[in-house]
């Protein structure tokens, strides 16, 4: 509240409860700067269901005490504690990447929801239907992919059977891992396994291979020949 709030809300009060009231202007203009000290971050009302002056007729009505400016205060760090207590941060359609713009937009919304500017970010409960962000779909077409470019050159080093595998789907040919391979019995999604089998007849090693056995791809892409047939 400015002065001239606090002032409004101090003649308000003297309305309902004249015990407030300073006929001496020494005397007013030192409640007034008292109460404008005390209040002066409390707005006086937001667009959300606080008013001060609420606040102040309620104690007048139910307590026979003169009212003080903590019978505001409080109940407006009452009505802040509230509200944060029922936000959930949205994510940010700021750059993760960017610290200082993804926290300042986070700090932002707690702020505006706390000082009762903008109602709060519930939890979204779990439907059937997809709900994105516009801003951060945009920015997802933007970039081609969630993960960084560094970080998959990165993961295609520590995965090669995966890497080759999105490789392939970005090229249009089939999915591999999308069947059974018939030569090492890998299951779908898994890399095929590259075996050598001792003098003994026993399998020595089974390491994963990056490219998979070529009855896999043509199986899978037999498979992939298929689908439109059916569809």
């Amino acid at each position: 509240m400015d002065r001239r709030e606090t002032a409004a809300l101090l003649a308000y009060i003297g309305r309902l409860d004249p015990r407030t009231i300073r006929t001496d202007q020494g005397e007013a203009r030192d409640q007034l700067a008292q109460w404008h000290e005390l209040l002066g971050d409390v707005p006086l009302a937001t667009p959300h269901g606080w008013d001060a002056r609420i606040a102040a007729r309620r104690h007048i009505r139910t307590s026979p005490y003169q009212i003080l400016p903590a019978d505001i205060g409080r109940p407006w760090d009452s009505y802040r504690r509230d509200r944060l207590a029922r936000h959930t941060d949205p994510t940010p359609s700021a750059d993760p990447d960017d610290q200082v713009a993804w926290t300042a937009e986070l700090v932002g919304t707690r702020r505006a929801v706390a000082a009762g500017s903008t109602q709060p970010a519930q939890a979204r409960a779990i439907t059937s239907g997809r709900q994105i962000d516009p801003e951060l779909e945009a920015r997802l077409r933007e970039v081609g992919s969630c993960i960084p470019p560094e970080a998959r050159a990165d993961l295609a080093r520590l995965w090669p059977a995966r890497a080759a595998r999105e490789a392939a789907i970005a090229q249009g040919l089939p999915d591999a891992l999308s069947v059974r391979c018939t030569w090492c019995e890998a299951p779908i999604g898994a890399p095929c396994r590259r075996r050598r089998v001792g003098p003994d007849g026993f399998a020595r090693g089974n390491t994963a291979r990056a490219n998979p056995h070529h009855c896999r791809r043509d199986l899978a892409a037999a498979q992939q020949a298929q689908q439109p047939a059916m569809a």
